[in-house]
């Protein structure tokens, strides 16, 4: 099984630089206060399709990342992508992927996490969204 991966809205990635909490260089995001670094690439959220046809490509309720689906013919504005005569509702975003294992990362912690704190991604993330999703 491939690391896990996690998506970040475009909305909420604005919201998180311009307030200082994480920080986007390329192809790099940095949450802040854990100093945990995801390589990431431009993805949406396919949350429905709207013209009522067929989701051949079992697009919605995915992530997919744009250059996959650049590969299948996709186009991309804003909140809506076409594929032939299939438009969808998207959520632009990022997905991200952890740059090394969470054990790689609380080794190269300064200061090192306390031992209360979180002990995976999954709870270092539920912790991060917690805290800046309102």
């Amino acid at each position: 099984m491939g690391p896990n991966r996690i998506f970040f809205p475009q909305g909420a990635l604005d919201r998180w630089v311009h307030e200082g909490r994480v920080d986007l260089q390329g192809s790099e995001l940095v949450i802040l206060g854990e100093g945990r670094r995801y390589r990431v690439i431009e993805a949406v959220r396919v949350l429905a399709e709207v013209t009522g046809g067929e989701d051949s490509h079992e697009l919605v309720g995915n992530v997919k990342s744009v250059p996959f689906l650049t590969e299948l013919g996709a186009e991309v504005f804003d909140t809506s992508m076409l594929i032939g005569d299939l438009a969808y509702e998207v959520v632009p975003g990022f997905m991200g992927t952890p740059v090394g294992s969470f054990s790689e990362h609380r080794s190269r912690s300064v200061p090192p996490v306390a031992s209360a704190g979180p002990n995976s991604d999954e709870e270092m993330l539920a912790q991060f969204l917690e805290n800046n999703l309102q």
